[in-house]
């Protein structure tokens, strides 16, 4: 029994130790031109962080892909 609950909690820790990760999309637009840059394998910290920066000029938007 002892064995079964120390596998569990390595089976546990080591899930999360793994993050998911996302892919995403800025896409702006300004004077009819249109331009989106894809950002591939971001966890949420490094998604967050992008985001702010693509959406801080008002005339980009932030998708998940």
């Amino acid at each position: 029994m002892k064995k079964v609950i120390l596998f569990a909690a390595v089976g546990a820790f080591a899930l999360s130790m793994t993050s998911c990760t996302k892919d995403y999309t800025c896409t702006c637009e300004a004077f009819g031109v249109t331009s989106s840059v894809d950002y591939n394998g971001l966890d949420n910290s490094e998604a967050e962080t992008l985001e702010a920066s693509c959406t801080a000029n008002g005339i980009c938007t932030w998708s998940e892909q």
